[in-house]
């Protein structure tokens, strides 16, 4: 290195946001930004990475500690994932160091060394290409995609089934044969290992795979195989969107209005987001696909910062499904089912073809209550009702995972007059069965599937028609294929409605039209169910007659009114410990704070969330909320030098959620 920059700063893996100053060893002569080194760290030893070369430190320089050893050759991460760990760290008010050591492989963490070498590979080519004609509006995606020589977002809104993954195949066949990378993020794991093997067949150069699910060394030899200078793929969900790809040509992210693109933990960030920046510091195109767009997204495409392209038309022989909306109001309904649903059930199965049942609520009932009194059974660490689960028979709570013994007789009154009210996949299926003896059901839910070898051979039995009639959640609605199912049903859908949730009716209206697309993918003409009290909510009524994008753009026109994201930037801080008044303490405190920093951010609360208790602990929230970006992180500036200025309070956590996506 420069003798002239003998202080190295270094970044690691804690909650203080900010680097820490190191003295270079003299002996060593090549310190650069984006290497690992090895740092003593109070009592104990720790892995970091150089942030900054400087001349001096504000710290007396006898006070400062030596590094014990660099580890990497060659800088680890390069200048442009860098910039992208600063961004993030600075959006999201994280910890640098905690965004950089937290998003790379455990193994990478502990300081194993890395051999750099760039493999040089011929041009990759496709193994071949499929024998059907593409669509105008496909060939028109793919040219304005792929001719595009810098930073573009692309907002790719596609019907279900229209091909949007056959755009994405050859928009990075003509990335990779221009001797570059692409990056493709999916929202869950489940998704991973069908594009994965759709890739695979396709291309000729590494498909790497990169999730949470894998093991260390799975994911240690990915992150090296990305890091090489060479063709490839990767593969991934959130955490792949710091993947080190040095020379990446494309980014695609897939079903970009997913929630589960979201981090809601830790670094709590949008994988979606930080993909649009990494497109726009590598000056690349990046495509989001959906078809279903987040309302931002088509806010940006208002705002003409997005090019929109269009997908009308299911490719092949593939038809959109005809909608019904049926009004159950004064019905007697079967468990949930109303009799022309059973009606349209069987002729659906007298035709020999499968039916998907959505409702998206898992186990038995929601409430068990006295019919007596009143009573409901409720967990006692949690402000929430219990579900009632039949196999095994017991109560669960859904927050906590608290079990207890299913309840017969209510310990208010004593009496056993006891009843389950409310519907769940558990009833469902038990309904279904004795409605329809004979036919295989299955359900899909996080109670039935463990693991990806459970949902894989779930899914095998559908493609293999050895399943009639498929029962599911949320699970089942993101991005699979079942080309024999022609009835799709919505159940239970009316809660949105009326949630105190800004974006549940955005959600609600994403949920029916992707599980609307699992009908009629084959050459039968689909169908889709949807049972409601409320067929004629405006905005129901606006999704179903005109569409998506005018259900989407009456929602941002409420937005625009009550200046809700994403005409305003929004934060929670969130608190919590088991003395409730402890967390009011806190929190009133900041508040406090931030009030008297600017006038432009409006700060509300503090309010309970909307679980105010779980699993013992006691969380409430403030909510800050400005159309000027730069008043808010103003004052989340001054509180947090005031946080880190104090003694840590034990017992309490806080966690800051910049852009939240749920607020209750």
């Amino acid at each position: 290195m420069n003798p002239s920059y003998p202080i190295l700063q270094i970044a690691i893996k804690t909650p203080l946001r900010r680097s820490f100053d190191y003295l270079a060893l003299s002996e060593i002569n090549h310190y650069q930004i984006g290497q690992r080194v090895e740092i003593p760290f109070g009592r104990r030893s720790v892995i970091g990475v150089i942030v900054g070369l400087a001349e001096k430190s504000t710290f007396p320089v006898n006070k400062l500690k030596s590094v014990a050893a660099l580890i990497d050759e060659a800088p680890l991460l390069d200048e442009k994932l860098l910039s992208l760990y600063r961004w993030a760290s600075d959006y999201y008010q994280h910890p640098l160091g905690d965004v950089i050591l937290g998003t790379l492989p455990k193994k990478i963490r502990d300081g194993h060394w890395i051999a750099m070498d760039d493999v040089s590979l011929e041009l990759p080519v496709e193994k071949s290409l499929p024998d059907f004609e593409l669509t105008q509006e496909q060939k028109h995606a793919i040219h304005q995609i792929a001719q595009t020589p810098h930073f573009q977002p692309f907002l790719l809104a596609g019907v279900t089934g229209s091909g949007k993954t056959e755009v994405y195949l050859r928009v990075i066949a003509a990335v990779l044969k221009k001797n570059k990378q692409a990056l493709v993020l999916v929202p869950e794991i489940s998704l991973t290992p069908q594009t994965v093997a759709r890739f695979e067949a396709r291309f000729s150069v590494p498909v790497l795979l990169m999730h949470s699910g894998l093991t260390d060394t799975k994911r240690y030899k990915a992150w090296l195989q990305s890091e090489k200078n060479a063709p490839c793929i990767v593969i991934g969900t959130r955490s792949a969107v710091f993947a080190p790809l040095k020379n990446c040509g494309v980014i695609i992210v897939d079903e970009e209005h997913d929630v589960s693109f979201k981090q809601h933990s830790g670094f709590r960030y949008s994988a979606r987001d930080v993909a649009v920046m990494r497109a726009k510091l590598s000056d690349i195109p990046i495509v989001l696909g959906s078809a279903t767009p987040a309302l931002e997204s088509i806010h940006n495409i208002n705002l003409k910062k997005y090019e929109l392209l269009t997908l009308s038309e299911r490719a092949g022989n593939a038809s959109l499904p005809t909608i019904t909306v049926h009004n159950v109001c004064g019905e007697k309904l079967q468990q949930g089912l109303s009799p022309e649903l059973i009606q349209v059930m069987r002729t659906h199965l007298n035709q020999g073809n499968q039916i998907l049942l959505f409702l998206n609520r898992r186990g038995y009932a929601p409430v068990l209550m006295c019919h007596q009194c009143g009573w409901s059974a409720s967990c006692p660490h949690c402000d929430a009702r219990v579900t009632v689960h039949e196999n095994p028979k017991r109560l669960l709570c859904h927050h906590c995972s608290h079990q207890s013994h299913f309840v017969r007789v209510c310990p208010s009154c004593k009496q056993s007059e006891l009843m389950v009210l409310g519907l769940g996949t558990e009833q469902l299926e038990e309904t279904v069965c004795a409605l329809f003896p004979g036919k295989k059901i299955c359900r899909v839910d996080r109670d039935n599937i463990k693991n990806f070898s459970d949902l894989e051979a779930t899914l095998k039995k559908v493609h293999d028609k050895t399943v009639d009639i498929l029962i599911g959640t949320q699970m089942l609605v993101k991005g699979h294929h079942f080309e024999n199912v022609t009835l799709v049903v919505a159940l239970d859908v009316d809660n949105a409605l009326f949630s105190g949730d800004f974006r549940a009716i955005e959600r609600l209206g994403q949920s029916l039209i992707q599980v609307a697309g699992r009908a009629g993918r084959a050459s039968i003409v689909g169908e889709v169910f949807v049972q409601t009290h409320h067929p004629d909510h405006p905005l129901m009524q606006i999704l179903f007659q005109s569409g998506y994008f005018a259900f989407a753009n009456a929602l941002l026109g409420e937005r625009s009114q009550a200046q809700l994201p994403p005409f305003a930037s929004m934060v929670l801080l969130r608190a919590e410990a088991k003395d409730k008044n402890r967390v009011l303490q806190f929190l009133m405190k900041a508040k406090n704070q931030m009030i008297s920093v600017s006038g432009h951010v409006a700060v509300m609360g503090p309010f309970p969330s909307a679980l105010e208790k779980k699993a013992g602990v006691y969380r409430m929230q403030l909510l800050m909320q400005s159309i000027h970006r730069g008043e808010l992180k103003k004052v989340l500036f001054v509180f947090l030098n005031a946080i880190e200025a104090e003694k840590k309070t034990a017992g309490l956590k806080w966690i800051l959620d910049v852009d939240p996506m749920e607020v209750v």
